[in-house]
């Protein structure tokens, strides 16, 4: 399985951006996806993920993320508005379901992430 994350860069607080995790060897139709952040000192943490149909946020990013998903491409997006210099960090994709803090061991798949800073 690879994962490679694209699409982040420095934004104003206010702005808005869309990253892209493009997979090979795992099929995110069949199974969760998720978008992980990661700020300096801190946790990693599940913000957004996707299983099937439903979508599911973490509450410090509910009503300005969206979690999508390009079956076809075998990429998974996540649409970033009103960013906020709290959301700053490295982001990753992962083929897990879990929001919130999560053990970087117990996710069997990481990319190298991409990094977001809101200023």
């Amino acid at each position: 399985v690879q994962l490679v994350e694209s699409g982040g860069e420095s934004v104003q607080a206010g702005g808005s951006l869309r990253l892209s995790c493009d997979t090979s060897g795992y099929t995110f139709s069949r199974g969760c996806a998720a978008w992980f952040r990661q700020a300096p000192g801190k946790e990693r943490e599940g913000v957004a993920s996707i299983y099937r149909g439903n979508s599911n946020y973490a509450d410090s990013v509910k009503g300005r993320f969206t979690i999508s998903r390009d079956s076809a491409k075998k990429t998974v997006f996540l649409q970033m508005n009103s960013l906020k210099p709290e959301d700053s960090g490295m982001y990753y994709c992962a083929p897990d379901c879990r929001l919130g803090a999560v053990n970087v061991n117990s996710v069997a798949y990481w990319g190298q992430g991409t990094q977001v800073t809101v200023s």
